[in-house]
């Protein structure tokens, strides 16, 4: 349950902010002076019906002048120009893109004009706020301290059995010299494994992964995507005090999140934003 006093809520893992109008969880661990981030709820747009009322996804069936309109309230409410937005084309895949300055506005206004194939995102440009939509996979933003980059990650189970959140520690290690010493990771809001069944094709695709990642529960198995991508990151080499996994299932809070697993297909997106100011 959360509780709201005077606007915010704390947590260990998150904080409930609202910036004009628009409520946001943000995470103290990534909590640093030359950082933006920030996890949207659904509340404070204009969008109506199931995806009342912020929705950021263009592809969900909402009318596109709406979700526009709900991408600059976002924009405006955090401070930062949505025109240079960079999104990518989330195929729940593993293909990591490096982004720089003339991406600005990829997949802004346009979902034509995202980068191709893309469910991460990294860059050590300033002022190129990296987007990603959710509505129950597992955010996973990353942050190299040292070298200043920054990451933004889109694991469904199908990207999290292929180590999406390691992979994307070895494109920033490429790209950026990051080491993943240097790394602090924040595995935001999703769907918890007391909402996310799946069946046993599913679920085998998760063996060795141990006992706390998926276990059986009837004819069905739970699967608990955020410890399978902590474990991931513990694989790549991120320090165990470095991880901080948001204890928040996005099925379980219609009134502040999109859930496909709960609404099925016809609901909207949240969005997950990290830029270097």
């Amino acid at each position: 349950m959360i509780w709201i006093f005077g606007g915010v809520v704390t947590r260990e893992t998150f904080v409930l902010k609202e910036y004009r109008g628009l409520k946001m969880l943000e995470s103290p661990s990534l909590d640093l002076p030359w950082l933006l981030h920030a996890f949207t709820t659904r509340l404070g747009g204009v969008s109506e019906g199931p995806f009342s009322s912020l929705n950021l996804g263009y592809t969900v069936g909402d009318l596109p002048e709406r979700v526009a309109a709900n991408r600059k309230r976002l924009a405006d409410a955090l401070g930062y120009d949505l025109k240079r937005t960079v999104s990518g084309q989330q195929v729940h895949g593993t293909n990591v893109a490096v982004v720089s300055l003339r991406d600005a506005g990829a997949g802004a206004l346009k979902p034509e004009s995202s980068i191709p194939a893309a469910d991460g995102l990294i860059t050590s440009a300033p002022r190129l706020p990296l987007t990603a939509f959710f509505a129950d996979c597992v955010p996973v933003y990353l942050v190299d301290t040292a070298k200043r980059a920054v990451a933004i990650v889109h694991a469904g189970w199908r990207g999290t059995v292929r180590r999406v959140a390691s992979r994307t520690v070895a494109r920033m290690s490429a790209a950026f010299g990051t080491r993943p010493a240097d790394c602090i990771a924040v595995i935001g809001p999703a769907v918890g494994p007391c909402c996310y069944t799946v069946d046993a094709p599913v679920a085998r695709e998760f063996q060795g992964w141990g006992r706390e990642v998926s276990w059986q529960d009837g004819n069905r198995w739970r699967v608990d995507l955020r410890e399978a991508n902590r474990r991931d990151l513990l694989a790549a080499g991120v320090f165990p005090e470095k991880i901080t996994v948001v204890d928040f299932c996005t099925a379980c809070h219609p009134e502040l999140m999109f859930s496909y697993r709960r609404d099925g297909s016809k609901t909207g997106r949240m969005a997950a934003v990290v830029m270097i100011r």
